[in-house]
């Protein structure tokens, strides 16, 4: 009994982006969390120049 094949990615799955995509995608993703916060930071990671990592920490006012 033959075993079957694994389904392959797409063309599409298997590219990695562009840094002008990555840089983007980062500034959208920036846009959204500065719309969506009332109170609270926003911090990027960076290595080698591009953006890895989005933190946004929420504040919660009680006065």
């Amino acid at each position: 009994m033959a075993t079957p094949n694994p389904p392959q990615a797409s063309a599409a799955a298997r590219e990695t982006p562009q840094p002008e995509q990555i840089a983007t995608i980062a500034l959208d993703a920036v846009a959204k969390a500065i719309a969506r916060l009332r109170y609270g930071s926003i911090g990027l990671t960076v290595h080698d120049g591009r953006v890895v990592q989005l933190e946004v920490t929420e504040r919660q006012r009680f006065t």
